[in-house]
């Protein structure tokens, strides 16, 4: 391959056999993440295809790490986290202990040195979030209690690899990595977890006092100017610029930078849209990071070393399945949730990845551990649904014998469904799209009878004013990912879009629709196509502006000339029963080409 297109070649073939295999997957109702792996074995240097060039995507890969690091840092959350810390803290802590030293064992006994051995544990204990919260979201439990809790064990998880990853090259160097010399002093190990500390403490420190103030200050002002563009760019030159100075100027990993970064975005109100705008970005270079994973390895493992890799597997489902379930149960929450809870987290992914790359990096893995661990991940992956599904049919059949669950649950759990998690979530409230003068007026009309509203409003400066005046508002494009999930559609009664495109407004209606069936619609139009075509979608109402502005204007006149108001209502229902048939009647009487304009 000529050196000149070995980036073209190598990203067009990521792309191309990702969709292929991904779509693929999910087609047999498998996460797509199987379909990128496969495509990654067989673009890769094992596969006889070869067409990928490996350095170039695990160069590319490096920005989907930072991306991804990136978006875990968004989404963290500390005040949800603290509320369902009595169960994900203490739980996520002794299941990533209980997988480590059961991973450690099995590598022991395989005779791996003491570094390897830890690191080939750690690497087992690392669910992948990417896979847990896409199953929890095609089930639709994101958001209950179980899902909030599953969330925050995630994130006492990624905190916990995260810290790891800063660390893991002194402590494994000391542990006997290759890079260690024999005359290294006794004190090694401390001085040099004691130096990579400070340098981690002088990162965040530096980020907490600046880089609190000023990112955020940053991205206010960018969207203030009204350029989507720029408010991307901004988003990605902040991930990407802050992950790279964090491993050139302290010597952290870009991991932990990027993760950095996002905590401190996460932290404004802009955190959500900055999060629906990197999300394409972080998903295509999240392809290819698992996509030059797969590259990386060599599938003839599973066929030379077939109980290594079972007895891998079966450590992951002990270790991480098997562990947080009880760990579950002897904290006292449900049964069912546990099991759920459990299956959930019986895999490994993109950490592990993580993990088995810097090992390879350090010296302390050779190829064949870290394809034995991407051996395991791809088996627990395609696992997982079935797991899944089996850990509900046991559930629901527990469900029948009261007595044999309250033995195993020893007592009723608590469910903490009357905790403030939910105090702010609107039930039978109005969606308001768009908060111009039509907005601002039906916002008025619903809160003098008292209806609950959430607005989604696009422009910062008007968000900005809408909270001032105690409007609950979301900032951010309706139809961009996780900006209208924030005005919980499921729960609403009556969505209104004022907003002028009617394909956008098409858009949020299939959206919302997806999530809530039953709810009302009224919506704005602009003529005969886009009033049949929102009549067709059967929408509770279509309006058209000029049209009601013209049934006001006749109100008022018949009114100003002395007719009696039963009357004048009278004639402005006849008009409203009739004026698509006279408006197409008096348009064909007009001559082709003289206008431009369709009569309202």
């Amino acid at each position: 391959m000529p050196h000149d297109t070995a980036l073209l070649v190598t990203v067009a073939g990521a792309f191309a056999a990702a969709f292929v295999f991904g779509f693929g997957a999910s087609k047999i109702n498998l996460p797509p993440l199987v379909g990128y792996l496969i495509a990654g074995i067989l673009l890769g240097p094992h596969s006889p295809a070869r067409v990928g060039d490996v350095a170039v995507a695990s160069q590319l890969a490096e920005i989907g790490v930072i991306l991804l690091m990136f978006g875990v840092g968004l989404h963290f959350s500390p005040s949800d986290l603290m509320r369902v810390r009595k169960i994900a803290l203490p739980g996520a802590l002794f299941q990533m202990i209980i997988a480590i030293g059961l991973g450690f064992l099995l590598a022991i006994s395989w005779h791996l040195s003491a570094a390897a051995a830890v690191l080939f544990g750690l690497s087992v204990s690392a669910a992948s979030t990417v896979v847990v919260l896409r199953v929890l979201e095609s089930r639709d439990l994101l958001d209950t209690v179980d899902g909030r809790i599953t969330v925050g064990w995630l994130v006492v998880g990624d905190l916990a690899v995260v810290i790891a990853l800063v660390l893991l090259p002194a402590i494994l160097q000391a542990l006997g990595g290759p890079s260690i010399q024999s005359s290294e002093p006794a004190h090694g190990l401390v001085v040099s977890i004691a130096i990579t500390l400070l340098k981690v403490v002088a990162f965040i420190a530096l980020m907490g006092v600046a880089g609190r103030r000023a990112v955020p200050w940053l991205l206010t002002h960018v969207a203030k100017s009204g350029s989507r563009e720029l408010f991307t760019l901004a988003v990605l030159a902040v991930a990407l610029g802050v992950a790279v100075g964090a491993a050139a100027l302290f010597g952290v990993s870009v991991a932990l930078g990027a993760f950095v970064a996002g905590v401190v975005i996460s932290e404004s109100d802009l955190s959500y849209r900055a999060a629906s705008d990197a999300l394409p970005m972080q998903d295509a270079f999240a392809v290819l990071f698992f996509v030059s994973v797969g590259m990386l390895m060599d599938p003839i493992v599973i066929v030379q070393q077939p109980t290594r890799v079972l007895m891998t597997v079966v450590v992951i489902l002990l270790g991480n399945s098997v562990a947080s379930t009880l760990l579950m149960v002897l904290l006292r929450h449900p049964l069912g949730a546990s099991l759920r809870l459990g299956a959930s987290l019986g895999q490994i992914g993109e950490f592990s990845f993580i993990l088995a790359g810097l090992g390879v990096s350090i010296g302390v893995f050779t190829e064949n551990e870290r394809s034995l661990i991407l051996a395991a991940a791809l088996v627990t992956i395609v696992m997982n649904p079935l797991l899944f599904s089996g850990a509900n049919k046991l559930s629901d059949w527990l469900a029948q014998y009261p007595k044999l669950l309250d033995k195993l649950e020893r007592q009723s759990a608590p469910r903490l469904i009357t905790t403030d998690l939910w105090a702010s979530t609107p039930v039978n409230h109005a969606i308001i799209i768009g908060y111009g003068r039509l907005g601002r007026t039906i916002a008025d009309a619903l809160q003098r009878v008292g209806v609950p509203l959430v607005v989604l409003e696009s422009d910062r400066r008007v968000a900005d004013a809408m909270r001032k005046e105690g409007v609950s508002s979301v900032f951010g494009d309706a139809t961009r990912p996780g900006i209208l999930e924030l005005a919980k559609p499921d729960f609403a009664k009556l969505l209104v879009i004022t907003a002028e495109d009617p394909y956008h407004a098409r858009q949020i209606i299939s959206l919302v629709r997806a999530r809530n069936p039953e709810i009302l619609v009224i919506v704005r139009t602009h003529g005969d196509e886009e009033q049949k075509m929102f009549e067709q979608i059967k929408v509770t109402k279509a309006l058209m502006g000029e049209r009601e502005l013209a049934f006001g204007m006749a109100y008022h006149s018949l009114r100003a000339l002395g007719f009696e108001d039963d009357k004048t209502d009278d004639i402005i229902e006849q008009l409203r029963g009739g004026v698509g048939q006279r408006t197409a009647i008096f348009n064909s009487y007009m001559l082709p080409g003289t206008t431009t304009t369709q009569v309202p």
